[in-house]
């Protein structure tokens, strides 16, 4: 994943020079996000509740005719909600407990961008690879007698959660001919985030929309 970015990376830059002149541009908006779980050698899978957070990032946008290579720079929000039955093994009680992951991770993803005219402006889609980095993360939730508890979440290898992701994730939308722009996009993560899982996986999934404008 990482040889990927960087050869998409020197391609834009090797054909900036045949480009028209670059646009840059600014994005926010809402991500719904779940955590994929996995054990390897066996069927069972859980996907997470979803969890409403954040996106917001700048983008530069080099295009050659109706296609172009966009890398981007994001904070994107990340998690999900957990909720389940723990049963207590002193008392033989059977408990309510739940929790909301929240992760923010610095992501950079290269998009290779198709562009359809139309009459206000154009229709865009894409896909391509990202690579995100974890800053910041808090468990959040109720406990089994109703308590708020919180907690912050260690990124690392020696942490609750691995500090980098790769993944790949499409793209979609239409911008106005004033730079005034709607997008959607899905992130699948496609690595490991769980350090010493023993056998098990944690993936990320994201589902965000944004509005923007382009310079």
């Amino acid at each position: 994943m990482k040889k990927l970015l960087l050869s998409l990376l020197l391609a834009g830059s090797s054909m900036a020079a045949f480009a028209q002149l670059p646009t840059f541009g600014i994005k926010g908006g809402a991500n719904f996000s779940t955590l994929h779980i996995s054990l390897d050698g066996t069927n069972i899978s859980v996907n997470s509740g979803t969890l409403t957070t954040f996106n917001a990032g700048v983008f530069v946008d080099f295009k050659f005719g109706n296609v172009s290579l966009q890398p981007a720079l994001n904070l994107s929000g990340k998690g999900g909600k957990f909720g389940g039955v723990f049963s207590d093994t002193e008392d033989s009680n059977i408990e309510q407990g739940d929790g909301r992951f929240n992760l923010i991770y610095l992501q950079l993803p290269v998009n290779l961008v198709y562009h359809v005219p139309v009459v206000v402006g154009d229709i865009y889609f894409g896909a391509g690879p990202y690579v995100a980095k974890g800053i910041s993360g808090k468990v959040k939730g109720n406990d089994s007698d109703g308590n708020s508890v919180s907690e912050d979440i260690k990124f690392g290898d020696d942490g609750d959660i691995k500090s980098m992701e790769y993944g790949a994730n499409a793209i979609a939308g239409i911008k106005f001919k004033t730079g005034l722009l709607f997008n959607v996009n899905y992130d699948l993560g496609l690595s490991n985030i769980a350090p010493n899982a023993d056998g098990g996986k944690l993936k990320t999934r994201v589902f965000g929309i944004s509005v923007g404008y382009a310079f």
